[in-house]
């Protein structure tokens, strides 16, 4: 296992900002402190070619000029909430509306643009980069500091593991996850690529994709997955594409520590997907009850990674997180982190070249 750091580029205030790569014998990922952002996952495949699975920028502009939060975390409160605002112990909390009328990935001052203190960190059989920062009080409308790292972490069986934790002097609401763009082939649609879930239900949502609050079975819709299933089979039937919250295996309506993970041991697996003319694979574990499913619907244009425009479609993310506009919804599991506790939120994606 190895980790190197070059820089990656310079912000305008004269901040250097590092790129750390970590390898094994058979792939590697690149992630930068500028929006503690995963740019590549990497490859080797058997011919000795290499394939970069991630969608992103050949540069450090790209990120910075560009939205979409492409490989970044998003939080304080990843996904919506409905109205851009919500009520915490008596207090009405008013944030940012940069998504219509409502909060989008934190709103407009993102993770995603943030510098985070990176180190590199190893073990016998890992190595990988930890990214610490700190959320003041108020920091996008949200109440409480909050003390937030992220662990990516590559060990020999190819698992690549997103490890985040946070800790708070204040309630607050807390979901954090990664933005990665997938991409199987490393190129072209992804409509091809098959994908299986062991998930039941998908979250209702409104014309503006905020919960109603209902879990509806997937089972004769176009959006069971619960058998293995191309992605565009049934894409036209759901509007533009996938954009909806799946509910996994770790949801239990009847279990009061069920929302907010205070425990990483437990993990379930959420779902395969594989690349059919590549054969490359990915399967995910999380302790997360939700993960969104979003099929890059309006990437279209984008300048991406060396020279090449991205399309709609040309991508897709697996965003495990609490239920979106949890804090508003009453019977959602909880996303109140509250002082003493710890949030271990953990997502493993596993690859199989």
């Amino acid at each position: 296992m190895k980790v190197t750091k070059q820089t990656f580029g310079v912000l305008c205030d004269g901040t250097e900002v590092n790129l750390f790569t970590v390898k094994n014998d058979n792939m590697s990922f690149s992630a930068t402190d500028y929006g503690c952002t995963l740019t590549s996952i990497v490859l080797n495949n058997k011919d000795g070619s290499k394939t970069d699975v991630l969608a992103g920028f050949s540069t450090l502009e790209g990120y910075i000029n560009l939205k979409y939060c492409f490989g970044a975390v998003v939080g304080r409160f990843a996904n919506r909430i409905g109205e851009a605002k919500f009520n915490l112990n008596g207090k009405e909390y008013q944030l940012d509306k940069n998504d219509g009328p409502n909060t989008l990935h934190g709103g407009f001052d993102g993770y995603d643009k943030m510098m985070w203190n990176g180190k590199a960190i190893k073990g016998k059989n890992y190595a990988g980069v930890k990214f610490t920062r700190f959320s003041p009080d108020g920091e996008q409308g949200f109440p409480g500091n909050v003390t937030i790292s992220v662990s990516y972490i590559l060990d020999n069986n190819n698992n690549l593991t997103c490890y985040y934790t946070a800790e708070t002097d204040a309630a607050t609401p807390i979901n954090i996850t990664n933005h990665a763009y997938f991409n199987l082939a490393g190129k072209g649609q992804i409509t091809e690529h098959t994908v299986q879930m062991n998930s039941t239900k998908v979250l209702e949502v409104s014309e503006k994709l905020i919960p109603t609050g209902k879990l509806l079975d997937v089972a004769g819709t176009p959006f069971d997955f619960t058998t293995e299933k191309a992605i565009g089979k049934e894409i036209a039937q759901v509007g533009v594409g996938y954009d909806h919250c799946y509910v996994t295996e770790m949801y239990d309506p009847e279990d009061e520590q069920c929302g907010l993970p205070l425990d990483a041991t437990d993990l379930v697996e959420f779902c395969t997907v594989k690349e059919p003319e590549t054969g490359h694979e990915m399967t995910v574990f999380t302790n997360m009850e939700g993960c969104q499913f979003y099929t890059g619907n309006y990437i279209g244009g984008i300048l991406g990674k060396n020279g090449i425009t991205y399309a709609s479609h040309d991508a897709f993310c697996l965003e495990t997180q609490c239920f979106p506009d949890t804090p508003n919804q009453k019977d959602f599991p909880t996303c109140i982190l509250q002082p003493g506790q710890t949030m271990k939120a953990k997502t493993i994606y596993s690859f199989k070249i």
